[in-house]
């Protein structure tokens, strides 16, 4: 119950110290290449990312984790579709650039920098640049011309002469004045802010600069594209830095047309090197082992520090950690109720530890505790959406209901990428468990495999457990019933959305 459920409330040392990589990740993610890691709420996204910054500032390279969230300036400015979107989306590059400026003179102060007073002049260069301004409005030249003179005379007597003087002065004046009338935008020019990255990376000596940008997706999707155009004219050409952001993908725009028929953003594959996805590397497929072995190093590493401090002998790994804290096939629920989500393993195994009390987690805690959590979390993402919401119940009744099972297919051109099945996907009621399955009788057709959440169907489960005592800590006289199937026969596990019903 003591495990926190968000990264960015955690110090970078435990983060550390908990992170598992489920295959490669950790090896792809540490990659120099510029990646967009994809991921929906509670992947781990930005526990990846603040272990990558912790992992580079110990190698001696130089990270700038920024949160998106916290970016920008008072007043919703960004949000206000009144303004146009040139005039918020260059505020936003230039709250972006002063964060990283921020940072890295935070770094320059407090870090060991190969040329500590050249990183300081190539910040005043990137502020120089970040902060110039213009004044867009009216121009008026006016000019003022004058001209005058005067004359004198006089008679001056004196004892031997007589002086007779005439005198004239004549002067002109111009008076020239440039007034200017509008307001001050800020203005961005790529080349002097290139100039000034490429001062930064080279006061920094050997060491590589990592910019990880988290929740991408928290930004006005009209003001992506600019952010990105941003990053790709003078972030990404410069060598010795490495772009990682972070993103939820059905909420990130990294690309737009332009008016002259080019396009602004990133062109992801080729000015960012790869695309991530957690969601599908967290594919597990029907390897239940492999499931239930990242997740119980997932709590073991989370709770061991813990433990060390309220009991004598905590549990020395993983296997020791599940069978002392789960009864019987009690974590393998929980792995199935996770859906390969970390941050929902986390809550639902916090919920069964309440109901659960000072004896190990059972199957029908693990239970209650997934219909908690889904009622709590995951059925109100979508509570305001009345489409997904029915579009949602008729799958349950189709799939769980008269196919008693808990996967489907759906084509990937007509069905996956309907708007529908993408938002039910965001709000993790639906999971891809396989992609791009093929029909032999029909080759050319490609389909992705699905799985209605856990939580969809928990009642079902909960109102035929059985009433079974435990025999001994670990076992269980009867196992649970009722749990619907998976797997895919193509033959009858597609669904056509349009026949689904009204």
């Amino acid at each position: 119950m003591r495990i926190p459920r968000r990264a960015e409330s955690t110090d970078r040392a435990t983060l550390t110290n908990t992170f598992v990589a489920a295959g490669s990740f950790a090896a792809m993610l540490h990659s120099t290449d510029h990646q967009i890691l994809y991921g929906r709420r509670g992947a781990g996204k930005t526990h990846a990312l603040l272990y990558l910054a912790d992992l580079v500032d110990r190698t001696g390279d130089v990270a700038v984790y920024l949160d998106l969230r916290t970016i920008g300036t008072a007043g919703g400015l960004y949000a206000d579709s009144t303004v146009d979107a040139a005039v918020r989306g260059t505020h936003l590059l230039v709250d972006t650039l002063e964060a990283i400026h921020e940072e890295l003179l935070a770094a320059a102060v407090e870090t060991d920098i190969a040329d500590a007073e050249g990183l300081l002049h190539a910040l005043d260069a990137l502020a120089d640049s970040a902060t110039a301004v213009r004044v867009v409005g009216q121009v008026e030249h006016e000019t003022r011309m004058g001209a005058g003179g005067e004359v004198s005379h006089g008679v001056e007597v004196a004892p031997s002469a007589v002086k007779l003087s005439l005198g004239a002065k004549r002067t002109a004046t111009q008076e020239s004045r440039l007034r200017r009338t509008g307001t001050e935008e800020h203005h961005v020019v790529f080349g002097p802010l290139s100039r000034a990255l490429r001062a930064i990376t080279r006061s920094l000596g050997q060491s590589r600069l990592w910019l990880l940008l988290d929740e991408w997706s928290s930004i006005p999707l009209d003001l992506q594209p600019l952010l990105a155009d941003l990053l790709r004219r003078s972030v990404l050409p410069t060598a010795g830095i490495t772009v990682k952001i972070a993103a939820i993908e059905r909420r990130s725009r990294f690309r737009a047309p332009s008016p002259s028929g080019d396009h602004i953003g990133i062109e992801v594959g080729a000015d960012a090197a790869s695309a991530v996805s957690l969601d599908d590397i967290m594919i597990f497929d029907s390897s239940r082992t492999r499931a239930q072995e990242f997740f119980a190093q997932l709590f073991h590493n989370h709770a061991g520090s813990r433990l060390t401090t309220m009991i004598p002998d905590p549990p020395p790994d993983p296997e020791c950690y599940v069978a002392e804290t789960f009864r019987g096939i009690a974590f393998s629920e929980l792995v199935r109720a996770a859906e390969g989500v970390p941050r929902d393993a986390i809550n639902i195994a916090a919920l069964a530890a309440q109901h659960a009390h000072d004896e190990p987690i059972s199957v029908r805690e693990v239970r209650l505790a997934a219909r908690d959590w889904y009622l709590r979390d995951k059925q109100t993402a979508i509570s305001g959406n009345e489409p997904a919401h029915r579009l949602l119940r008729k799958l349950v009744d189709e799939v769980v209901g008269k196919r008693r099972s808990r996967t489907f297919l759906l084509d990937q051109i007509g069905g996956a990428r309907h708007t529908m099945i993408e938002e039910l996907y965001d709000a993790r009621l639906l999971h891809v468990l396989k992609r791009g399955l093929s029909d032999s009788k029909h080759p050319g057709t490609l389909y992705d495999g699905f799985a209605i959440d856990y939580g969809c169907y928990v009642s079902l489960l909960l109102s035929g457990d059985t009433k079974a005592k435990p025999r001994a800590r670990g076992t269980w006289l009867t196992s649970p019933k009722g749990v619907p199937r998976d797997g895919f026969t193509l033959a009858n596990e597609a669904i056509d959305l349009g026949t689904l019903g009204s």
